[in-house]
């Protein structure tokens, strides 16, 4: 019986894992698709890069609105969808940036820069509260930062250069850093949000987030006459490709939540963080072979050293968790 939940339990496993790489590494093709490629006769490049973010609120709230419909029940104590009006701010502007970044940086870039997420954590943890990190964690940190400064001084192809719409690599690495300060303030208040109404679940924090972060999008998108959303419909309207593109790219990361919820609610979150972190390596690979983004041997020995340091921590959190289980 045992053996039975023991192979059944690897089976689920393996259907995670091939579910969140399949639906983000194709998102990422798909992103990097839409931010570098030139659509119709004139050969025009889709600019509007912040539509993509409207788009994904969109398609994710109705999403999450039919999970909710088909596998929750809706509890009364769950946090209620005005909550998280502040939240889904820092939530709109972060990602916004971060998908900005591809008009200046590279995918493969702007992955590596996205993944030093512990960065940032670190310097508010130590700066401005105070927290004491030990020494193997000041390691993992210094592995990702030195990989990080390492790819962005590297020499990048003209290949690749090329097909960015304004090539401008300290800028795009700044909207990067942006986005993760964001990200921070925004995890902080979903927090807050998860520690204050316990009960709420999965989807209905992904339906609160991306309700706000719908209003606020066509607030930017459609707020005024000469707004930018207005000329990103009429681009997708003259070149449909772009429009399947985007909808392809929305409900990968609608479908991809599914797994990262499954993943969690199974095996919890540090096998969630090791199949994203995985993952990320993976599109890399798959940017710098199907995409045409050459690395040299010195951008793969950085991606080798960001990714020793996401590893090693991953492996001390592990070694945290089974200590607290000994206890």
């Amino acid at each position: 019986m045992e053996s039975h939940i023991s192979v059944l339990r690897v089976i689920v496993l393996c259907f995670c894992v091939a579910g969140i790489w399949a639906s983000y590494i194709y998102q990422g093709v798909l992103q990097e698709t839409i931010s570098t490629k030139r659509f119709g006769p004139n050969g025009n490049r889709f600019e509007h890069l912040a539509f993509l973010n409207l788009a994904q609120n969109v398609v994710c709230f109705v999403w999450s609105l039919m999970m909710i419909k088909i596998f929750v029940r809706r509890s009364t104590d769950g946090a209620p969808l005005w909550r998280y009006w502040s939240a889904s701010i820092t939530n709109t502007i972060g990602p916004a940036m971060g998908i900005e970044a591809l008009k200046y940086i590279s995918y493969p870039a702007q992955v590596l820069a996205k993944s030093s997420k512990m960065i940032p954590v670190m310097l508010m943890g130590a700066l401005v509260y105070g927290i004491e990190y030990s020494l193997p964690e000041y390691i993992c940190t210094f592995l990702v930062a030195g990989g990080v400064s390492a790819f962005a001084l590297s020499k990048t192809s003209s290949k690749t250069i090329s097909k960015l719409a304004h090539p401008n690599a300290p800028y795009g690495y700044g909207l990067c850093f942006l986005n993760l300060l964001f990200d921070g303030f925004t995890n902080a208040t979903q927090d807050s949000i998860n520690r204050r109404y316990p009960k709420t679940s999965a989807w209905e924090i992904m339906l609160g987030m991306n309700l706000w972060g719908a209003i606020y999008n066509l607030i930017y998108m459609f707020g005024w006459a000469n707004a930018s959303g207005y000329a990103a419909v009429g681009f997708c309207r003259e070149n449909p490709e772009v429009a399947w593109d985007i909808l392809m790219f929305c409900l990968c990361g609608a479908v991809g939540q599914n797994f990262i919820f499954l993943t969690i609610s199974r095996f919890g979150s540090l096998a969630n963080t090791t199949i994203t972190t995985t993952r990320k390596f993976v599109s890399i690979v798959v940017s710098s072979l199907l995409s045409g983004n050459p690395l040299s041997v010195k951008q793969w020995g950085s991606v080798a050293m960001v990714f020793s340091g996401l590893s090693y921590s991953i492996f001390l959190k592990w070694k945290k968790l089974q200590k607290k289980r000994t206890e």
